[in-house]
């Protein structure tokens, strides 16, 4: 793979996490398997270490996915919320337990747990009552969701006993049992609307409810398994745990201390069979270091806690027939085969569809019409083909073959050098490409107008909406005499395309759908140039004068502006009032920092976007990761181990909070207490 195929694999398997990571963690509709994420999040960190320049710090790999929602209050969290390491792998556990050695060097434990599959929880308690309740957000700042959390029974208002700290977090997980999922998904049958796929999206759903009377009814559960900072003193994550259940708090019994990892293989053995007995959904263990000060002594990296790793159960398999091969077009135009099946019943649900992958997948596997396959759900959500049972094959079968022309709009299909997919060139006409675009557009990350993927399908299959400019047409009396809309969800879309005539241009730009141009890429440009005017006029030699932007990005918006029908479109998002130009720099506070570029790792007073902006404010630029060209590395507490090594080995001063604000004129953020009022990029 040389360099442009491996920038280019980059921006793909980016745009492909991004999306997903949205629909599991925003809408709680995930469309591939935990497995398959999974695996291509190993492969974009394999080609990032690979090709570092395009490595940047909005990258699915530097960050943990984002539930933060509109309606509700954000505030900091004391601590990040990390992810945690996983695999499906028992020998990547039994690396973990020999680096932990080699580290630590022995006189520690493993505390072995069951991995709960629910949506997380912070808590917060003041002085025995429960102060705040904050979802992980994205691990920085999360969504205040006190109110709903109050009506979860297991959670206690109020502590009992004695011992407990005058203030101290405790994280764990919201669940949906079961028997509560089954009763939900029976009402929504009968009103009409879509069942829930899973608990865990049905936890993540119902918590983000509006109305915490309607959450009281959802029948949720909360289980919890760590107490960030000091672990109230304890010696052990162990004995952290039994100080909190003395308290009346739902810690979690089901775990055990193990010495050594056959003890460790021995709990997962017994829980791989055992977990099928639960009321609710687990999906993994997870294997933490019992003793606080080898946690400490571990650390941490950007992601994850090198002191815990989750191993992740194997996906329950089922032998079906395939009936017949149906064809999706993505919103990059990618043509996906989808198989069609016998329905047969798979981790407690009825399988009836299978994704394919590609051309290649069906050929590799020797895929035919009437075969009888094997089917897995990885991650229990998503079911995946992986295997043939050629034994039961009818002769005389042969592999189907692969479309010629796009299934939506009949455009000849393309596969371009280097790609396993076929895709659809026709991005214009397409309908599938159309609707998702129109998607992207709506986005929370993009113009954040209430418009999900439901209220899409239905604006363009009446012909309302066919180009991002349409939606600014649209009148109320046009959307309440449609199916489904009153008068309140008229007034409240309406005023989200009205808000969004002030969201600024590199949110606009990345609205637009240009291919390769993430969020981070498009403020970049956005920056460089100024104006939408200045980016069409760009050649690529100056686009490619843009931080972060390669050939592939530089090609793929130098065609975009080179199309008129593009160019049509941003004229008519101009005259409906959206921004296409950067408002008016802001007054330097200072240019104490002119010239400096800054890299900030770890947790500070203030969130991290926060000391972002604070060192653009005083003329310095905030730096991705640490190279020759970063002036210093601003380490709070818990810094990156790895940006710390890298400092220290390219000879870049690290300087504390206190010492950056003593740099700069005397100024801070807001406090914690006051909500965080914040974009995420």
């Amino acid at each position: 793979m040389d360099k442009i195929q491996a920038e280019k694999r980059i921006m793909e398997l980016k745009a492909v996490l991004w999306e997903n990571s949205r629909r599991y963690y925003v809408e709680n509709a995930p469309v591939i398997s935990d497995f398959e994420y999974d695996h291509l999040m190993k492969e974009l960190e394999a080609l990032e270490a690979e090709w570092p320049e395009f490595l940047t710090p909005d990258s699915p790999t530097q960050r943990v996915g984002s539930d933060i929602t509109r309606g509700f209050a954000q505030f900091p969290h004391k601590y990040p919320m990390l992810s945690l390491g996983n695999t499906y792998n028992i020998s990547e556990i039994e690396e973990f337990a020999d680096r932990a050695s080699r580290t630590l060097g022995g006189g520690f434990t493993y505390c072995c747990e069951l991995k709960f599959d629910g949506t997380a929880i912070c808590l917060t308690y003041r002085h025995g009552m429960l102060y705040r309740a904050l979802t992980r957000g994205d691990g920085v700042v999360g969504d205040d969701v006190t109110v709903n959390a109050r009506q979860i029974p297991s959670i206690p208002q109020k502590l009992s006993g004695e011992g407990w700290p005058e203030e101290f977090e405790i994280r764990g997980e919201i669940l949906m049992p079961y028997e509560a999922f089954d009763r939900l998904n029976a009402e929504r049958e009968d009103t009409g609307e879509m069942p829930f796929a899973n608990p865990r999206n049905a936890a993540s759903g119902s918590l983000k409810l509006q109305d915490p009377a309607e959450v009281s009814h959802r029948g949720l559960i909360c289980t919890l398994y760590h107490i960030p900072g000091d672990g109230l003193g304890a010696a052990t994550h162990d004995e952290a745990l039994r100080k909190a259940a003395s308290w009346g708090l739902p810690v979690s019994d089901k775990r055990r201390l193990c010495k050594d990892i056959d003890g460790i293989e021995a709990f997962i053995s017994e829980w791989d069979e055992a977990r099928h007995a639960l009321p609710f959904a687990t999906d993994g263990i997870v294997i933490k270091i019992n003793e606080i000060a080898s946690q400490l002594a571990l650390g941490y990296t950007s992601k994850f806690p090198r002191w815990a790793v989750a191993y992740k159960f194997k996906a329950e398999q089922a032998l079906t027939r395939l009936l017949s091969i149906s064809y999706q077009v993505g919103r990059t135009g990618a043509v996906t085969p989808v198989a069609n099946l016998d329905p047969v019943q798979l981790a407690g649900t009825t399988v009836m569809r299978a994704t394919l992958n590609n051309e290649d997948f069906i050929r590799e596997l020797d895929i035919r019409i009437g075969d009888m396959l094997y089917v897995e759900k990885g991650g229990e959500i998503i079911p995946k083909i992986t295997g043939v049972e050629e034994s039961a094959r009818e002769s005389g079968t042969e592999i189907p073959p692969f479309p010629k022309v796009c299934p939506d709009c009949g455009t000849p299909l393309v596969k371009p050098e280097g790609e396993a997919r076929w895709f659809c060139p026709n991005q214009d006409g397409c309908p599938s490409q159309i609707k998702g675009k129109l998607i992207h557009f709506c986005g929370r990350k993009a113009m954040d107008i209430l418009a999900g993927d439901a209220t899409v399908d239905q604006l363009f299959n009446l012909g309302l909406v066919r180009t991002p400019a349409d939606f600014y047409d649209l009148k109320k009396y046009q959307l309440v005499s449609l199916e489904g809309w009153k008068d309140r969800a008229a007034e409240r879309f309406l005023e989200s395309l009205e808000a969004s005539r002030k969201v600024t241009f590199d949110h606009v730009l990345f609205a637009l759908g240009i291919r390769y141009v993430g969020e981070t890429t498009a403020r970049e440009i956005a920056r460089h140039f100024g104006t939408v005017d200045a980016i069409a006029a760009a050649g690529k030699e100056q686009l490619l004068e843009v931080s972060d932007v390669g050939e592939v990005i530089a090609e793929s918006v130098y065609q975009y502006f080179r199309d008129e029908e593009h160019l049509r479109d941003v004229e008519r998002l101009r005259a409906a009032g959206l921004q296409l130009e950067m408002a008016a720099a802001e007054e330097p506070a200072s240019d104490a920092l002119q010239g400096k570029t800054i890299v900030v790792s770890g947790n500070f007073s203030i969130s991290r976007e926060a000391m972002k902006a604070l060192i653009e404010r005083h003329g310095g630029r905030p730096g991705g990761s640490v190279s020759g060209r970063t002036d210093y590395l601003l380490a709070g507490e818990k810094a990156g181990p790895e940006k710390l090594r890298k400092a220290a080995q390219l000879g870049v001063q690290v300087i504390s909070e206190e010492e950056f604000y003593a740099m700069i004129p005397s100024e801070r953020a807001q406090k914690e207490e006051e909500p965080v009022q914040l974009t995420l990029f």
